[in-house]
């Protein structure tokens, strides 16, 4: 059995993500959907917020699973007793980023694999700050996240005033 991990900030989840996920899952016998709680960028949501918003989006899927985790993304595989770590590309400039974090990830852990899955082609523009940034600006984002993710957003911004929602770093 080849279990998966598939860590990410997911500040929200969008269809992107979701796409890579369903993609991976059917390679791999079971995927964790990885929320990572100490980025180094200013998030929206709450870690308890993001992983609640993944595990809704993946509440039919047997072999998905959502935790949460705050350490090295490979002593988290470890942990999970996952062989893989599944990322998503969108454009070329996520390649560079993604092959250094991968090459980081082989030096300290070279019993754990890096697949990649090139995103559909609509989801391509797709990031959490596009959604973020679009929802505070009142536009629709129906088409990038599932409804469940729209009406967090929402009542997420509508709680905390746009001028009080951070800017993020990167996605």
């Amino acid at each position: 059995m080849v279990r998966a991990f598939f860590p990410g900030t997911f500040d929200p989840i969008h269809y992107g993500h979701i796409d890579i996920a369903m993609r991976a899952v059917n390679v791999f016998d079971e995927l964790i959907i990885a929320v990572y709680d100490r980025p180094l960028k200013t998030l929206l949501f709450s870690p308890d917020e993001r992983i609640s918003l993944a595990k809704e989006a993946f509440a039919d899927i047997k072999n998905i699973q959502v935790t949460g985790y705050s350490k090295l993304t490979v002593d988290a595989c470890r942990e999970a007793d996952a062989q893989v770590i599944v990322r998503g590309l969108r454009v070329f400039s996520d390649f560079e980023f993604e092959f250094r974090m991968a090459l980081a990830n082989r030096r300290l852990a070279e019993d754990i694999e890096s697949v990649a899955f090139i995103t559909h082609e609509e989801h391509t523009f797709l990031s959490s700050t596009t959604v973020r940034e679009i929802a505070m600006l009142n536009g629709d984002v129906s088409s990038m996240v599932p409804p469940h993710v729209g009406l967090a957003l929402k009542n997420k911004i509508s709680s905390v005033g746009n001028h009080d929602v951070p800017n993020a770093v990167r996605d």
